[in-house]
């Protein structure tokens, strides 16, 4: 008979201490510094997913997640999950089989798009544009013209290059004009940089809860109007995956409030009252809080001698990416940060890995104080490695924005 080898650990409970994790300041492309109310709400006490006062609390999250989208689309809720699933339930149940999708190729999460809507049955089709370059409608038109895409994705904040997709709505006219339907990546624009899902014909948008909205992943809106509702309901196959089936999601989050899986309760209370907090500062104003404080970091980082990799013209506000100066090890920078200032900012990703770093300015970590933090703190990680900054010019420039 063969020997059963007990796997270590199990002959004994393993001795796992407090948890204790380090207090950082998040700025970096998330998650960013979440909000002490947000942390409050999720000590709240849990109820189950069909409770009364939590249905009261779905429909609270619905309403302020349409003023957050400024839609009216009734097809606006929190899908449990990360980012990448509110991604995947967009493009997995819009998308379906003989379907073509038009993809943008000038970032990391437009190929993930790419690779979701394959995933889907779907036939790719790209639009080219560099790596840190928004798309050109006049492209996007001739696309259209040569491939007849049945939807359009489009990432609206590009988080690996720092790019905001300008002329939203000249790209909307383009698809419509071809049947097609529109899905936008708003993960990292959504409660930070202006969005306005009905004005500028966005049939389908998505984002992450971590970001701009300053809250812990795990609940990540999500909104559909009628026409891309239509789509979804008449597909002639049901969608690949049965958990982000969005023809079942509704039964739950529509009317009807029937069972389908366990709702992520706390995240779903931590959800609710970030949104609170943009309803309360108000959505015009926190988009002007992100543009005037990132715009002081920007001025701070160039008056240090440093360089941004976006042009000035599509400047993303809540995601900075800022050029490795020649000479300088960005892995070790991140680390110095990490170790001697708890500070967090990321590396680039795809294309552009070790050419920048990538600094959020998002959420309740677009304050002056984080600001200041981050300028001084990089000062001396860049100062490290002997590289030629000015800290007192970036700082000077920095207040003199401010």
């Amino acid at each position: 008979m063969p020997s059963h080898r007990v796997p270590q650990g199990m002959d004994a409970a393993p001795t796992v201490g407090e948890l204790t994790p380090p207090d950082r300041t998040l700025m970096g492309p998330g998650p960013s510094d979440v909000h002490p109310r947000v942390l409050k709400a999720m000590s709240t006490p849990l109820v189950g997913h069909l409770d009364p006062s939590f249905i009261e609390i779905m429909d609270e999250v619905q309403n302020l997640l349409r003023y957050t989208f400024r839609t009216d689309n009734k097809w606006t809720i929190p899908v449990s999950g990360t980012g990448s699933a509110a991604m995947e339930a967009a493009i997995g149940n819009v998308v379906e089989p003989g379907d073509t999708m038009l993809v943008p190729t000038n970032g990391y999460f437009g190929d993930r798009m790419a690779s979701m809507a394959e995933r889907a049955g779907g036939e790719v089709v790209t639009v080219d544009a560099p790596w840190g370059q928004p798309l050109d409608p006049a492209a996007v038109e001739a696309a259209f013209d040569e491939h007849s895409p049945d939807v359009f994705g489009f990432v609206h904040a590009e988080t690996s290059t720092g790019v905001l997709q300008p002329s939203v709505p000249e790209l909307t006219d383009i698809a419509h004009a071809n049947d097609a339907l529109v899905i936008a990546d708003s993960v990292t624009s959504l409660g930070g940089v202006e969005l306005r899902v009905d004005e500028w014909g966005i049939d389908v948008a998505y984002s992450g809860p971590q970001k701009c909205l300053s809250c812990p992943p795990g609940a990540s809106p999500l909104t559909l109007n009628d026409d891309a509702m239509d789509k979804v309901l008449s597909r002639e196959s049901e969608a690949r995956s049965w958990y982000l089936d969005i023809s079942l999601l509704e039964g739950y989050w529509g009317e009807e409030r029937a069972y389908h899986h366990t709702a992520p309760i706390t995240n779903v209370y931590a959800l609710r009252e970030a949104l609170r907090l943009v309803a309360e500062e108000g959505i015009e104003e926190r988009w002007d809080r992100h543009l005037r404080v990132a715009g002081a970091l920007k001025a701070g980082v160039e008056g240090m001698g440093l360089e941004m990799n976006a042009p000035d013209d599509f400047w993303l506000p809540s995601l900075n990416t800022v050029r490795v100066p020649d000479g300088v090890d960005d892995g070790a920078v991140i680390q110095y940060l990490l170790d001697e200032y708890d500070l967090e900012i990321a590396s680039g990703l795809g294309a552009l890995e070790g050419d920048i770093w990538r600094i959020g300015c998002m959420g309740h970590s677009a304050r002056r104080q984080n600001v200041s933090y981050l300028l001084a703190a990089l000062g001396n990680a860049l100062g490290e490695q002997g590289a030629a900054i000015d800290v007192d010019a970036g700082l000077a420039a920095m207040s003199e924005r401010f």
